[in-house]
Parts: C-alpha cells; sequence; structure tokens
C-alpha cells in the first residue's frame, strides 16, 4: 500500500485582536479550535477548508495574514 501524498496548502497566521469577553459560548469554542487562549496570541495553521470557515466565524475578533512556505 501506499501513503497517498499531502496537498500542500498556504499557511495563514491568526491573531486574536480582541478579547472573548461579551462573546457567545460557541465563539469561544471556535477560538480555542484554533489554538488561541488569550488577547494578541497567535498560531500559524494550513489555510485548509475547515480552518477558512472557522476564521469566517469569528472573523471580527481575528487578524489573518498569509506567511511564505519556507
Amino acid at each position: 500500500m501506499t501513503a497517498k501524498k499531502k496537498a500542500a496548502y498556504p499557511k495563514i497566521r491568526i491573531k486574536l485582536v480582541l478579547g472573548t469577553a461579551g462573546t457567545t459560548k460557541y465563539q469561544r469554542a471556535v477560538v480555542r479550535g484554533l489554538g488561541l487562549r488569550k488577547r494578541e496570541s497567535s498560531v500559524i495553521r494550513e489555510m485548509r477548508p475547515e480552518i477558512m470557515g472557522m476564521v469566517r466565524k469569528v472573523g471580527f475578533m481575528l487578524k489573518v495574514e498569509e506567511v511564505s512556505n519556507d
């Protein structure tokens, strides 16, 4: 059996610019699912459809920028 070849997705940096106070439980869960904890924290993720859907749900709280694939 051969292993499936992974698709190369571009990378994005996601930064939490607003705190989660005053948001719904669902929105807080999405932020935690992205790997963000505190305000001004950032993570680097692949630009996959499931990640982009999460970013769209709480986009008003985030700053997203593309990172070069080194």
